[in-house]
């Protein structure tokens, strides 16, 4: 079995001031720079990707983007495409966070478009999937994640697939201080890797990284990210501050 680099990227959701972001991209260069065994990325709200990838351009973080429309060019007002995106330095994009899903109706076939558009742009797509405190409490959990395993890779390729990362994020655990156990998160994560290698094969089920995310910091990163099939994190809050998400990237290593 191959190596898996390790991917920490911090979503910044709707937070910082323009201002705000190139401070702390700017520090967060400078306090990662020695970081060369692990990938890292920051995904700032769409209006912020071109000023902070170019603050960026000389360093090792890249960035992403946090949501686009599923449906190309044309007449919709308001959104933005994958292309668009990556034409101002984007190189990830997530689809299906929870937030989406929740409070903007992103169902498990909108998903699927936004993956299928996100990779047609070149992109590398950050798959987000997870349960909620009530169907984890109903021993739902693996019933829902497999649900948004298979209609979100809906026609997408073994090629496709082994370019994605995967991001489990247990809604429960999002911004509420709780943090799944890492028995929790090493059972879920396996499951998914098995879940990839009877749903595709085990080469391209050993090529995608498995992300963890849910109220990861600095005091637990280096537990979490030492958890078998844990390839990184998703890194929420504590992102938004140079010197906590240095301290997770070092955890990871």
């Amino acid at each position: 079995m191959s190596e898996r680099r390790k991917f920490i990227a911090g979503n910044w959701k709707m937070n910082t001031t323009l201002p705000e972001a190139l401070e702390l991209v700017t520090e967060l260069k400078r306090l990662v720079s020695r970081f060369r065994s692990v990938d890292i990325a920051v995904i700032p709200p769409a209006l912020f990707v071109e000023p902070v990838h170019r603050r960026l351009e000389d360093s090792n973080v890249a960035v992403g983007v946090q949501n686009i429309l599923q449906s190309g060019f044309g007449a919709f007002t308001g959104e933005l495409s994958a292309d668009m995106l990556k034409s101002v330095g984007a190189t990830y994009c997530l689809a299906g966070h929870s937030e989406r899903r929740q409070f903007y109706g992103d169902t498990n076939e909108i998903v699927n478009g936004k993956i299928k558009a996100i990779l047609n742009a070149g992109i590398l797509p950050i798959f987000c999937i997870g349960e909620t405190l009530e169907q984890r409490e109903s021993g739902q959990t693996f019933h829902v994640l497999g649900e948004q395993m298979r209609a979100g890779l809906e026609d997408i390729s073994t090629e496709q697939l082994s370019t994605m990362v995967l991001a489990y994020e247990p809604v429960w655990a999002i911004g509420t201080g709780r943090t799944a156990s890492p028995e929790q998160v090493g059972e879920v994560h396996s499951w998914l890797r098995n879940w990839m290698v009877e749903n595709y094969d085990a080469d391209t089920a050993n090529a995608v990284r498995i992300q963890y995310g849910g109220s990861v910091k600095a005091e637990n990163a280096s537990e979490l990210m030492s958890v078998p099939n844990v390839d990184g994190a998703l890194v929420g809050g504590a992102s938004l501050k140079a010197q906590s998400f240095a301290e997770i990237i070092k955890g990871s290593l």
